[in-house]
C-alpha cells in the first residue's frame, strides 16, 4: 500500500486514489494546505496498484525531445487572451473539432484551482491562461480514461508530475491521447492563495468576477497579476505582486516540487509547453513582446497535429532556452527550511498572509524575521 513517510515523496496526482479498486485511499489536507493520501489498512486489499501509479516511485528518465519550435497562434485576438503564443487554445479547439473532449485546469466557483473537461469551443476561456495554485485532479483520470475507451480524442493538460500520474494510471498507450505538459516552477499551496484572496477582497472571495495570472496589457514579459471584485480592479506588474513574489521566491511550493521527479521530458508526454523566455536574446527577429511560447514535440502524431493548426512555428535549438529557462531541466532550489517552516507557522497562527509576504518577501536576516514574527503575535 501507499505509505508517505516524507512528503518530497508525494506530488498529490491522486492516480493512488483513482487506481484503488476497493476506494479505500482518500485524500487528506495538510497544515500546509497541500493534500496527501491515507490508506484505510482495514479495507485494503494489497494489490499494490497505488504504489504502481505513484510517479514519485516509477517514473524512468528519458529525457530527449524530437523537435523544439517557438511558436504562436495566427489568430491575434487569441494571442491577446493567453498567457503565451496561444497554442493550447489552437490544440483544444483542433480536439474539440474531431468530437473530442479537452481536459485542464479551470477556476471553481469559490476559485480554487480544479481540473475538468470540456467538449464545447465556447467554454475553452474557463481553460485558458496560466494558473499558478495546485490543481485538484479529482477523478479526470478516470473520466478520460472512459472517453478514450469510447475512442474519442481526449487532450489532456497538467503539470509534468499530474501527466506521469495519468500515464501510469491508463497502463497503456491510446492512438487518440494527447497528452500535454507543462514546463512548472512548482506549485504554490492553495491554502495560502485562499488566505491572499481573503485579504486582497476583505474576505469577498465570493464578489471576485475575475482573476487573471498574466494579463499582457504593460507586456508579456511585464504581465500583470489581475483581480476584479464589486468595483474594484486590482491591478499589479508581476514582480511587485506579493503573492507572485513569494511564488517566484519559492517560498510555499510543495515539498515535492524541491526536488522534483518529473523535469526533462520523463512524463512521456506527447507535447511539453513553455514560455520563450529569453526570445529577445535568442530569436529577436520573432520577438513582439504580445507572447511566444516553446513547444517540445516528442511523438509523431503530436506533430503532425501541430502541422494542421493555425500556428506559426519556427524550429529553434535546444540547448541555450536552459539558461533562460532552468525549469526545463532542473528543479526549484529548495529554499531553506526555517524560513518556510516560519512563514507556514505565521499562516497557521491566523496572521494575515499579506503581513507575512511583505516581512518574507523582504531581504531581511533571519533574526529580524523572527523579531518581527514574534512582536507581531504578542
Amino acid at each position: 500500500m501507499i505509505q508517505i513517510r516524507k512528503k518530497e515523496n508525494c506530488c498529490g496526482c491522486n492516480a493512488c486514489v483513482q487506481s484503488c479498486p476497493v476506494s479505500c485511499i482518500q485524500m487528506h489536507e495538510d497544515q500546509e494546505g497541500f493534500w496527501y493520501p491515507k490508506v484505510d489498512e482495514q479495507a485494503c486489499i494489497n494489490c499494490g496498484l497505488c504504489e504502481r501509479v505513484c510517479p514519485c516511485l516509477n517514473i524512468k528518465p528519458t529525457g530527449k525531445t524530437k523537435f523544439t519550435f517557438a511558436v504562436k497562434t495566427n489568430n491575434e485576438d487569441l494571442r491577446k487572451q493567453s498567457s503565451s503564443g496561444g497554442l493550447f487554445s489552437e490544440l483544444a479547439g483542433w480536439i474539440i473539432r474531431q468530437d473530442g473532449v479537452v481536459f485542464g485546469a479551470r477556476f471553481s466557483e469559490d476559485w480554487t484551482i480544479v481540473h475538468d473537461y470540456t467538449d464545447k469551443i465556447e467554454e475553452l476561456s474557463s481553460f485558458r491562461g496560466s494558473k499558478y495554485v495546485q490543481s485538484r485532479i479529482g477523478n479526470s483520470y478516470k473520466q478520460a480514461q472512459t472517453f478514450l475507451k469510447q475512442g474519442r480524442w481526449v487532450l489532456f493538460v497538467g503539470t509534468s508530475c499530474q501527466i506521469a500520474g495519468l500515464n501510469l494510471f491508463l497502463k497503456k498507450k491510446y492512438d487518440r491521447l494527447i497528452a500535454v505538459d507543462v514546463v512548472c516552477h512548482g506549485v504554490p499551496s492553495p491554502k495560502v492563495w485562499n488566505r491572499y484572496l481573503e485579504d486582497l477582497t476583505g474576505n469577498q472571495i465570493n464578489k471576485i468576477t475575475d482573476i487573471q495570472f498574466r494579463n499582457k496589457r504593460a507586456g508579456w514579459k511585464k504581465y500583470s497579476f489581475v483581480c476584479k471584485w464589486n468595483d474594484v480592479e486590482y491591478q499589479e506588474v508581476f514582480a511587485e505582486n506579493l503573492y507572485m513574489k513569494g511564488f517566484l521566491r519559492d517560498l510555499y511550493l510543495r515539498p515535492s516540487c524541491y526536488k522534483c521527479p518529473s523535469k526533462m521530458f520523463v512524463a512521456n508526454s506527447d507535447l511539453t509547453l513553455a514560455d520563450y523566455w529569453g526570445i529577445q536574446y535568442l530569436n529577436p527577429e520573432l520577438d513582439d513582446d504580445l507572447g511566444t511560447g516553446l513547444v517540445f514535440v516528442h511523438t509523431e502524431k503530436s506533430l503532425s497535429i501541430l502541422n494542421d493548426l493555425n500556428i506559426n512555428k519556427t524550429q529553434i535549438s535546444f540547448e541555450p532556452l536552459i539558461k533562460y529557462n532552468p525549469s526545463i531541466r532542473y528543479a526549484t532550489v529548495k529554499v531553506w527550511g526555517l524560513k518556510r517552516w516560519l512563514f507556514f507557522f505565521g499562516l497557521n497562527m491566523d496572521f494575515s498572509v499579506i503581513w507575512l509576504l511583505k516581512v518574507f518577501t523582504k531581504r531581511l536576516n533571519l533574526k529580524r524575521r523572527i523579531r518581527r514574527l514574534f512582536i507581531k503575535r504578542t
